[in-house]
């Protein structure tokens, strides 16, 4: 596999590259031959590849129509011998000895073109960028050069995307490019050999970054059985995924993934220990009509301050404060576990604020990938770099400008760009990619962050004039657990997302589990659970079965204390006794001393299915 050759070092990879080159007799005063391909052989090469070739350019390329602004550069696409397929692109900076091999059918294999960004990224299996110096013949370099293998749905190699020029290309921003366009000729291989019958999961670290390209993608049958994944989902978790249940990976019922809103994020958990955020679409062409999920039109609304501050009292301090703060433009940093509610915080503040008729501008540190953050974030000259849009860009920090910055997972931001973003912040001005005169900028500025800033400056992780700069007011929202306003949180979230006609409500056995219930995955996963809930009951109450799995898994995890009592007077500290085989259905539940999950462990059925039967023997309550 291509991943486990990045941990070779550029230098190495150079260095094997010549040295293949000198096995194969080439000298560097060598003339590169780009092979000797027939007419014929030419014609059926890109009949066979006219699939992939079609692929990339209409699915890919309008995506990145910016790259071919600049006109000294070059997009070609090789099979996996190393043969040219197509190129899009000027080729006026091409050497004139050299048309020939930017012609289909060109050899750019090491043996006959020496050391070139196609051709070692082949040898290596992984993505490379070529500098001019660094071709082993002289005749290309005046060449640099960055490219990725392209692997299909079966995890072959089957081709290479490169992006070449005779300008200065700047390696990582280059080379994250090339990566990223690879991956979006990957994924839609995958798409387009799985679409109309399966159902596919995105998911990724974060909840704005699942329409990435970075995002994995998981494409399963409605048995749940994974049939096709990206390279990005093996690296998330950590495993080869293909002929995988999905519900054996994630700890979520399939019946919840089947029936999850389109539109709606949920929270995921990978084996217990991963946390993501995932995106569930449909087959093209259901099996079974599915059902409309849209949410009434007021669950659209913008949250107010008082949504979110709904009696607590710590949570009242938090938005008190920084309101005051946000009017005097001090910094504010927001601490937080994952899911309790940063971003929504910030955009209520933001509603609430003297700048609400101006942008939010929001940005993700850990989503964007560290090769396009800093062009991203600062902006960019036109011609600044190869890719680099004609009309340059002003970038997020600009965008912000008359309204307020927010820097989510900052804690995140690469030590190199800790200090540009400093200087922004002392200054109040932002320089562009390429030169040009700084720019004023006025916005105000909230950051978020799940980790301990303090502790990642001990460790060298993050600037400490940063931190001074950025943590004016340090304030800290609980977690759902700790919170003294968890019953009316619930209540809020229930009215949110319930459709117009269900007006059954929770049962109190329903309540007593939410509200004892650890939530580690804070307001994020709550507001998860009660989608849930709500498709599965319909018009009907809510009751336990309808729950998802994962859901009890956490009660497992804090010692089943949230049962109710009515079920199980009072469930033991220890493990319930072994339950006798073949006795009926109250003797085994009496037998385990109501514990549920025991028993649902012992009948290898699901919870949801147990409480069904339990309520069939009136054994729980309707």
């Amino acid at each position: 596999m291509a991943d486990s050759a990045q941990s070779i070092s550029h230098q190495t990879l150079i260095e094997d590259s010549w040295s293949r080159c000198e096995r194969y007799g080439l000298q560097p005063h060598s003339i590169p031959s780009f092979g000797q391909p027939a007419e014929r052989d030419v014609n059926e090469l890109l009949e066979r590849q006219r699939s992939l070739v079609q692929t990339t350019q209409r699915e890919v390329l309008p995506y990145y129509e910016n790259i071919l602004s600049n006109s000294s550069c070059l997009i070609l696409l090789a099979d996996s011998a190393g043969r040219l397929l197509e190129s899009w692109g000027d080729r006026r900076f091409v050497d004139p000895s050299q048309q020939r091999g930017f012609n289909p059918g060109a050899s750019w294999m090491e043996r006959d073109t020496g050391t070139n960004a196609i051709g070692t990224a082949l040898a290596s299996g992984q993505a490379v960028h070529i500098q001019r110096d660094e071709h082993f013949l002289k005749a290309n370099r005046y060449l640099s050069g960055a490219a990725s293998p392209i692997f299909d749905a079966q995890r072959q190699l089957i081709a290479v995307l490169d992006v070449s020029s005779d300008s200065y290309l700047p390696p990582s921003h280059t080379l994250g490019m090339v990566k990223m366009m690879t991956q979006s000729v990957e994924n839609r291989l995958i798409l387009n050999l799985f679409n109309d019958d399966y159902f596919q999961l995105t998911f990724n670290t974060g909840q704005d970054n699942l329409d990435s390209q970075w995002a994995g993608l998981l494409v399963f049958d409605e048995s749940g059985l994974i049939v096709s994944a990206n390279r990005r989902a093996d690296n998330l978790l950590g495993v080869t995924l293909t002929r995988t249940r999905i519900d054996q990976l994630f700890d979520v019922p399939l019946l919840q993934l089947l029936n999850q809103p389109e539109e709606q994020p949920m929270l995921l958990r990978a084996m217990g220990r991963h946390r993501f955020h995932g995106l569930v679409r449909r087959p093209l062409r259901p099996r079974v009509q599915p059902r409309d999920f849209r949410k009434p039109s007021r669950s659209g609304q913008h949250l107010e301050l008082a949504d979110i501050d709904q009696g607590d009292p710590q949570v009242n301090k938090v938005v008190r404060q920084a309101q005051l703060m946000l009017e005097k433009d001090v910094p504010v940093l927001v601490h937080g576990e994952t899911g309790v509610g940063k971003e929504v915080l910030v955009k209520a503040l933001h509603a609430a604020s003297s700048r609400a008729s101006s942008p939010l501008i929001a940005v993700n540190c850990a989503a964007i990938p560290a090769e396009l953050i800093e062009s991203e974030l600062f902006g960019y000259e036109k011609g600044a770099f190869t890719g680099a849009h004609q009309k340059g860009s002003l970038g997020l920090i600009r965008k912000a400008d008359g309204g307020i910055l927010f820097l989510d997972e900052i804690g995140d931001m690469p030590l190199s760009l800790q200090a540009r973003l400093l200087r922004v912040l002392q200054d109040r001005s932002v320089q562009p990619l390429g030169g040009g005169a700084p720019v004023p900028v006025d916005f105000r500025l909230i950051c978020a962050t799940n980790r301990s800033l303090r502790e990642e400056v001990e460790n060298g992780r993050f600037r400490q004039d940063l931190f001074y700069r950025v943590s004016g007011l340090s304030v800290e929202l609980p977690p759902l657990r700790h919170r003294r306003d968890r019953q009316a949180l619930i209540q809020r979230i229930w009215e949110q997302h319930r459709e117009p006609q269900q007006w059954a409500g929770l049962t109190p056995d329903v309540q007593r589990l939410l509200d004892s219930h650890p939530w580690p995955g804070n307001l994020r996963q709550l507001s998860s659970v009660i989608q849930v809930a709500l498709a599965l009951a319909g018009d009907q109450p809510v009751r336990a079965e309808h729950l998802p799995d994962d859901f009890f898994a956490d009660l497992d995890v804090a010692g089943d204390r949230a049962l109710p009592t009515n079920i199980s007077s009072k469930v033991a500290k220890v493990s319930p006794p072994p339950v006798a085989v073949n006795q009926p259905l109250r003797s085994q539940f009496e037998a385990c001393r109501g514990n549920v999950s025991h028993l649902a462990r012992h009948l290898g059925v699901s919870r949801n299915t147990l409480y069904k039967r339990l309520r069939a023997e009136g054994l729980y309550p309707s």
